[in-house]
């Protein structure tokens, strides 16, 4: 029997099973999914990196005795849809064609338990920086060690930085920069880029490309086997935050773009002298209100150890990009990765779209109801799915990311002001900053909606250890709550659908996520309960019967604000509608209301339509009927003996 898809696409929205317009809203599920859960991988326990094959991811997200009352805390905050972090280490760590048996068995018993809730996921293949030997997460060790690296050798050949290299002191932990390193940007550009500016480097027989893109597509392939029987699945996404590598960079020369306020970054090519054994000075960085600042050179592997194993070399000094010439290394081409064969190259039109499109049609041949959810790299080039006919028969979206770069990277809040992440203008003034968020979201949805397919917000939100973690102790997330609603106000009157980053079970005061010095979990181990509750917890239309217009909550005024062209169930269907509705001349515009903004109760002030409203407080849910084609206009806000005036609401326009 063919599976039932839960939910599909249609044009720019997301539907169910009745034909509803939903609003998919929730979490990721978890940052701390990045690390191992035996032997604990946190990235700042010493020896973290020690254990290549012998690890278990089961038990991430959480352990399973404990998936009730997570999953039961996760309902009741009005989360529907997660989005669920797996890596390809956690499903192929012990080697080639390996796969953990217990931890995809783990992973379907935790899919399962999330249909008791009423809660769908898509299934995300979470890399940062490769792996958690390069800085981050994802691929299994043994990927590098395809490529010629010895991992002993990636810290002093500045190949790579890691949590263990910097500890606990001050300066913090900045993976980011790992993009620039060596390790990384071989990585990603052999994954991508192999066949083109590596075609003689084989492993086992098989260019290196074909190599490493086939092994995560048969992992991924295999853990959709899995779990091929698990309802709440959704989808899966093809990979999350892909990165070029070196591919497409002018000038190997010359330091690339850095997001962190200072540190320690590389060209490309003294990131290749110094992996091959040459002692290199990388360059001190800080950012100014006028941009990057160099201040400065740092010795890296003055030893003069190199990075690859016998028998093996830099794959760039083979293709002929740089030479040992009298001694020392010469750049012989400084554009090698811009163009081949006489033309510029478009990294996501040239390595990466063909790089998703094998991925949707390996795994769509036996799981053609999921939805795939594609990504571009973070605030740069993405692919473009317009009047791509080849993939018609498949459901795309577009999981976009985006965060308030300022706040993530200085971990402060300050609401007066911003910076645009595309532009990197200040914004200045409350009021403005607050329509910036609105602005860059919806600069970075609306070429996706131009496409005709959904633009789903994969990753957002705010550090919780702001001003050195003063909100531990004081208890006061005031702050975290003030700057999630305006992202939540911005993702509102855009209508966008979205997981915010993130759920981590195991987060700790003192450890954070566990993963590189990271504390933005909605959850806390120490208190046993969420944090900035208020900032992501409230008010909006979780499925409409017809189209969504309009959606704006007031935390003043508490007042909720809600406008949809409401259809008759034959035109509120899908086309791909399988089942069908309860009654075919009206359907169920659902609205989750939260306990939490309303501790004495709620009412509709206002409804224009013909609808049937039904209150249901005991379950957070207000279900309005209709069923005829017209504007609807629905208003609520607190209980009280004397309904007050409207024009406390903030204006929808």
């Amino acid at each position: 029997m063919k599976a039932l898809p839960v939910y599909t696409t249609d044009g720019i929205w997301f539907r169910d099973r009745q034909g509803r317009c939903v609003l998919l809203r929730g979490c990721n599920l978890g940052g701390d999914s990045k690390v191992p859960a035996a032997p604990p991988g946190e990235t700042w326990r010493p020896g973290n990196l020690e254990n290549l094959t012998e690890v278990s991811f089961a038990g991430r997200p959480f352990p399973e005795e404990d998936a009730d009352g997570h999953f039961k805390r996760l309902s009741a905050w009005g989360f529907t849809f997660l989005r669920w972090c797996i890596t390809w280490e956690a499903v192929e760590h012990a080697g080639p064609g390996i796969y953990d048996e217990e931890y995809l068995s783990y992973l379907r018993r935790m899919l399962k338990k999330a249909e008791e809730y009423g809660i769908a996921v898509f299934i995300d293949p979470h890399q940062d920086v490769w792996s958690r030997w390069t800085g981050g997460d994802g691929a299994p060790a043994w990927t590098l060690q395809a490529a010629g690296f010895d991992l002993g050798r990636l810290s002093i050949t500045g190949a790579a930085i890691t949590h263990g290299d910097t500890g606990t002191a001050k300066p913090r932990m900045q993976w980011g920069l790992n993009y620039a390193r060596y390790a990384c940007a071989t990585m990603f550009t052999l994954f991508f880029g192999g066949n083109t500016f590596a075609p003689t480097m084989m492993v086992e027989g098989e260019p290196i490309q074909d190599y490493l893109q086939g092994h995560f597509i048969e992992a991924m392939k295999h853990t959709a086997r899995r779990i091929k029987d698990c309802a709440a699945v959704a989808g899966f996404g093809t990979l999350n935050e892909p990165h070029r590598g070196f591919i497409g960079t002018h000038d190997l020369a010359k330091p690339g773009l850095v997001h962190s306020p200072s540190g320690v970054t590389c060209t490309p090519f003294e990131a290749m002298t110094a992996a091959s054994g040459y002692p290199t000075k990388f360059r001190k960085f800080f950012l100014s209100p006028t941009g990057i600042v160099y201040s400065g050179r740092v010795p890296v592997n003055s030893g003069g150890a190199s990075l690859f194993r016998e028998g093996f070399e830099c794959p760039w000094k083979i293709a002929g990009v740089w030479a040992k010439e009298d001694e020392k290394p010469i750049l012989k081409q400084h554009d090698y990765f811009e163009t081949f064969q006489g033309k510029k190259v478009d990294f996501a039109a040239d390595f990466l779209k063909p790089f998703q499109k094998r991925y949707i049609n390996e795994l769509g041949k036996k799981h053609g109801q999921y939805i795939f959810f594609v990504e571009g790299v973070p605030m740069a080039e993405r692919a473009s799915w317009a009047a791509d006919t080849d993939m018609a028969g498949y459901s795309i979206a577009d999981a976009f990311h985006w965060y308030d770069g300022k706040t993530l990277l200085l971990k402060k809040w300050l609401p007066s002001f911003t910076i645009d992440s595309a532009s990197y203008k200040l914004v200045i003034g409350k009021k403005a900053s607050a329509r910036s968020f609105t602005e860059q979201l919806g600069a970075l949805s609306a070429p996706i909606r131009a496409e005709k397919i959904p633009a789903f917000l994969g990753e957002f939100g705010v550090p919780f250890d702001l001003d050195g973690g003063k909100s531990f102790t004081s208890g006061d997330y005031r702050q975290q709550e003030e700057a999630l609603s305006l992202y939540y106000d911005a993702i509102d009157r855009l209508l966008l659908p979205s997981t915010l980053w993130n759920y981590s079970a195991s987060n700790t005061h003192e450890r954070g996520d566990g993963w590189n010095g990271e504390d933005l979990s909605i959850y806390n181990a120490d208190t046993g309960s969420g944090r900035g509750v208020k900032g992501f917890c409230r008010p909006y239309a979780m499925a409409t019967a017809g189209m969504p217009l309009a959606m704006i909550f007031d935390r003043r005024s508490r007042l909720f604000t809600f406008e949809w062209e409401s259809r008759p169930a034959k035109q509120a269907a899908a086309p791909e509608q399988t089942t069908e509705p309860e009654d075919r001349e009206m359907m169920t515009t659902e609205i989750y209301v939260p306990d939490i903004w309303y501790p004495e109760g709620w009412s509709v002030y206002q409804y224009e339509g013909t609808g049937i409203c039904e209150e249901a407080p005991d379950r957070q849910r207000l279900f309005i009927r209709t069923g005829d084609r017209r504007r609807n206009r629905l208003v609520l806000g607190p209980r009280r003996e004397t309904k007050p005036s409207l024009s406390e609401n903030a204006s929808l326009s």
